[in-house]
């Protein structure tokens, strides 16, 4: 190593320190000061916002997809040309409409009869119905994606039947046909149809079942702390009733914390008529304390790290390229350490690494490396997800 390198990785060595020190000694949050990798959030959620209906919802109350196939036609060329399943549907599609078309002996029609099929694509058809159902005529928007065809601009999709997730059920619940629109027009193979899709039957999806109802926890707040606070709260209500009306045994309500997702909530006799009214007044609940689990996301293509504010982290040495960071006791230490455990008065946070790595303009490259290696070392107490 030449002069200059050894007082340069000093100088570093030396800002890196001071920058960790002046942590330690400040009583507040930093902020960044170049902000080139990371954000920050709080794990606790704000307490004056936060309802039943924000963080669950009624196991019954999901999103179904509609799918079937389907032809576009006035493609300029870039159909599925002499692809043989896509020249038999469009024969039979010409077939069916009452065109004449020639057939074989058994009334199949001739594929020499409709050519080359440059100007038609098979497609695939899907369409979602809201988690709240859908009633006949209502109009959705439905996606198509291309199975051979290089592109589907310019097309338009013949009527197609759209049936239910279940292959064994072949019902029709909707229909669709339309002018295709190319939301993305790098990927010329993937279109819709906006408003393109008619509902044929009205579907509904029933949220309770003997008399109960089964509240189902966000993926990201999913604990078994947080369901036993929720069906907490939910007892709260019984000191009052959950409107003040009706005598206290028959507008009692009965919780179960059955799992880390899920509290079954008994419907109270006084509203077992009106199960739409209890649900409505139920998931306006206010709540507090609910917390988040502990995780850090980070997408290394765009140079972004996402984190909870009480992410910890071990004591550790850390040596990486130029820079050498100790964050033991007695060494210095991060700020916003959490006194109120034992267990946790002397892990630092990784919020504040990261805070000290950008003030010192570390590239985001590195920060994530670091991380990588505290997660696999087990010295990083949340979950890390790589996008």
């Amino acid at each position: 190593m030449n002069r200059p390198d050894a007082l340069n990785r000093i100088a570093l060595q030396q800002a890196v320190c001071g920058a960790l020190a002046w942590l330690a000694m400040s009583p507040v949050t930093v902020a960044q000061v170049a902000p080139v990798a990371s954000v920050a959030r709080s794990t606790s959620i704000p307490q004056s916002v936060v309802t039943l209906r924000d963080v669950c919802r009624l196991k019954g109350q999901e999103e179904n997809t509609l799918q079937g196939w389907g032809l576009v036609v006035g493609l300029k060329g870039t159909g599925d040309s002499d692809i043989k399943p896509t020249m038999r549907a469009l024969a039979r599609a010409t077939q069916l409409m009452g065109a004449s078309i020639a057939t074989d002996a058994q009334g199949v029609p001739l594929l020499d009869e409709v050519g080359d099929a440059g100007n038609v694509a098979q497609v695939m058809v899907t369409a979602k119905i809201p988690a709240a159902g859908a009633q006949q005529g209502d109009r959705l928007d439905c996606e198509v994606n291309a199975i051979n065809a290089k592109s589907l601009e310019g097309g338009r999709l013949m009527l197609a039947y759209l049936l239910g997730p279940r292959a064994d059920q072949p019902v029709v619940y909707a229909l669709a046909e339309g002018r295709i629109s190319l939301p993305n027009p790098s990927i010329p193979t993937s279109g819709a149809v906006f408003n393109g899709c008619k509902m044929e039957a009205t579907v509904t999806n029933a949220f309770s079942e003997n008399g109960k109802i089964t509240l189902i926890l966000d993926r990201d707040l999913a604990s078994f702390s947080n369901a036993v606070f929720i069906g907490d709260a939910i007892d709260g209500l019984n000191q009052g009733g959950l409107t003040g009306v009706g005598a206290a045994a028959d507008s009692y309500i009965a919780t179960k914390a059955i799992d880390a997702h899920h509290v079954e909530v008994m419907i109270p006799n006084v509203y077992r008529d009106e199960p739409v009214k209890f649900v409505s007044l139920l998931m306006d609940i206010a709540l507090t304390n609910i917390k988040k689990n502990k995780r850090v996301v980070i997408n290394e293509r765009e140079g972004v790290i996402v984190m909870g504010e009480d992410v910890l982290i071990n004591p550790v040495a850390i040596n990486h390229k130029n820079l050498s960071i100790d964050a033991r006791p007695g060494v210095g230490g991060f700020a916003g350490l959490d006194s109120q455990s034992p267990v946790n008065e002397m892990r630092p946070k990784l919020k504040n690494l990261v805070d000290a790595l950008n003030g010192l303009n570390v590239p985001t490259a590195d920060m994530i490396a670091i991380i990588r290696t505290l997660d696999r070392n087990g010295d990083l107490y949340g979950e890390v997800i790589f996008e």
